[in-house]
């Protein structure tokens, strides 16, 4: 017999385990959760600094390619996007963040009624729990949780007392809308543990009789009769292919890179390229795959004159065993942290920034690239990236096979203010990492080094060595229908057909001033209300008739 369910969600990431929650939740509808990867069994997932073990596994990761990239000197980016249950919030670097009260506000500007932070706001709120003092912008019963660092660090200490110095303030809490300041970072952790979507909102819906979770499934593409969506066509670990039907809705939720792979593998896309590919065309929608943004990181590594930072402790089994034993007995220590603990939002131009421009995670090991070998020298890494960047990349399909990768092309510095924020944000760095008491602690700039000096140097530095900081968005745009590029409207529906949602960072119209995974969640949490409300009122007419 065909399954048959009232939702069926294509991921089971960020979004997608809120979405099975909530829709499951008053128990009078059934869903299926597809998940492309694993379950998420594997310990370095639920340890907080694991995530340098999970960024290359292959088993949970998609490990994407970009095209090179003709204004990053040809360079081509290693991307990588959580493949298990959890998604990317089960392998990112856990930084609690929800963006600046001006990006939602310029959601709803752009015509996306009840998208404004005041709109978005009580979903923030609902999502999470956190441990700072009662306040109107926070949340205390929800099933995530933001969780302060316990420990201070000498030198995540010395990076916040540094850039004070330098007109950035001190700041407790970088969620309540204004972000500009320094301080200690919060962590999407529950007792020294990682929380995923899939621990904080799968995993308390698991028993419910009303939601089937089918991991290691890959989802081929959406079905139709006319222009309604009627279910999706995917197939199994052995690659065999079969349909599950929908009564009411398919959402998409596998990201930025993928539910608009989905969307062009079931016809919907640029007709054009659409044809080229040999898919019949269901809906012209030019804007799928297109408006892609994401945040550059821009890393400068430091020899540091203490033996202080996470390489030292990485460097013997002795001190690798003590600080796991540390974790294993008490849930604490560097392992129940992470690498990122400090950070800042600042102004690298402030003449032309209404609100800070960039954003800094300090961490407190350095390597060659993120989730890579600790160097051999006691190191550190102030990262730097640019909040609201104006290049625009794009994808395509290089085929109609659905495990074969899109083509991605980020277009990183494509543009002029790109580019002079990216030397003023280093020039900002450099001047924090030589003030006191920071510059005590620092021994050398082993990257870039001191003799990268002219506007020309820093900027070549930065196309020789900036990479992702995993934030990709924007590539199935929420817009006004009279928006051409536009894929989807303010309810999250797919503009041209029926039954059809995307509710991911895809749905984007301009990057958040920050972290992804929070506002992710936020917009899965909005995204079910819609969808419930949409179904009650459909009942009643139903009833009415």
């Amino acid at each position: 017999m065909q399954e048959t369910y009232d939702y069926i969600i294509v991921g089971a990431g960020s979004a997608g385990c809120v979405l099975a929650n909530r829709l499951t939740e008053n128990g009078k509808y059934s869903v299926c959760l597809i998940e492309a990867g694993p379950a998420d069994k594997n310990i370095w997932i639920h340890i907080p600094i694991g995530y340098g073990k999970t960024m290359f596994n292959k088993k949970l990761n998609w490990g994407f390619e970009t095209q090179a990239d003709p204004h990053m000197n040809q360079r081509q980016f290693y991307w990588p996007r959580g493949k298990t249950l959890g998604g990317s919030s089960s392998i990112n670097g856990l930084i609690y963040i929800r963006g600046q009260k001006e990006d939602y506000d310029r959601w709803g500007a752009l015509g996306n009624e009840g998208w404004s932070w005041e709109d978005c706001l009580p979903y923030f709120r609902k999502l999470e729990s956190n441990d700072l003092p009662e306040a109107d912008t926070r949340g205390k019963h929800g099933p995530l949780s933001a969780t302060s660092i316990p420990a201070k660090h000498e030198l995540v200490d010395a990076f916040i007392h540094a850039a004070q110095k330098e007109h950035i303030p001190y700041i407790k809490d970088f969620n309540t809308g204004n972000q500009h300041g320094v301080g200690y970072y919060q962590l999407t952790t529950k007792n020294g543990l990682r929380q995923s979507t899939a621990v904080a909102y799968l995993n308390p819906a698991r028993q419910r009789m009303n939601l089937t979770i089918k991991t290691e499934h890959l989802v081929h593409r959406v079905l139709f009769k006319n222009k309604k969506v009627v279910g999706i066509e995917l197939s199994n670990k052995g690659g065999e292919p079969f349909v599950i039907r929908a009564n009411h809705e398919v959402i998409l939720s596998a990201g930025a890179i993928q539910s608009p792979q989905v969307l062009m593998l079931s016809g919907i896309g640029p007709a054009d390229h659409l044809q080229a590919m040999g898919i019949p065309v269901q809906q012209h929608a030019p804007g799928v795959g297109q408006n892609l943004q994401d945040h550059l990181q821009l890393r400068l590594i430091y020899e540091v004159a203490k033996p202080i930072t996470n390489n030292d402790q990485l460097r013997t089994v002795w001190s690798k065993s003590k600080i796991g034993l540390q974790w294993l007995f008490t849930r604490s220590g560097p392992l129940a942290i992470g690498i990122n603990q400090g950070g800042a939002f600042a102004y690298a131009l402030p003449k032309e920034a209404k609100t800070p421009d960039v954003q800094f995670h300090f961490g407190t090991l350095s390597a060659d690239q993120a989730g890579g070998q600790v160097h051999e020298f006691s190191g550190c890494t102030i990262s730097v990236c640019q909040l609201r960047p104006e290049s625009r990349g794009y994808m395509h399909l290089q085929s109609t096979n659905p495990a074969q990768p899109m083509a991605i092309q980020p277009n990183y510095l494509s543009t002029d203010l790109d580019r002079r924020t990216a030397v003023a944000s280093i020039r900002l760095a450099r001047r924090i990492a030589s003030t006191q008491p920071l510059a005590d602690l620092l021994v050398k700039e082993y990257r870039p080094g001191l003799d990268q000096q002219s506007d020309e140097e820093i900027l070549e530095f930065c196309r020789n060595y900036g990479a992702t900081i995993f934030h990709p968005a924007g590539t199935a745009k929420m817009g006004v229908e009279s928006d051409e590029m536009a894929v989807v409207d303010e309810q999250l529906r797919v503009y041209g057909v029926e039954g059809l949602r995307v509710v991911d960072a895809s749905i984007m119209p301009t990057l958040v001033s920050g972290n992804t995974n929070v506002p992710v969640v936020m917009i899965a949490e909005k995204a079910a209300d819609m969808i419930l409300q949409h179904q009650k009122t459909q009942s009643k007419n139903v009833a009415l008739t």
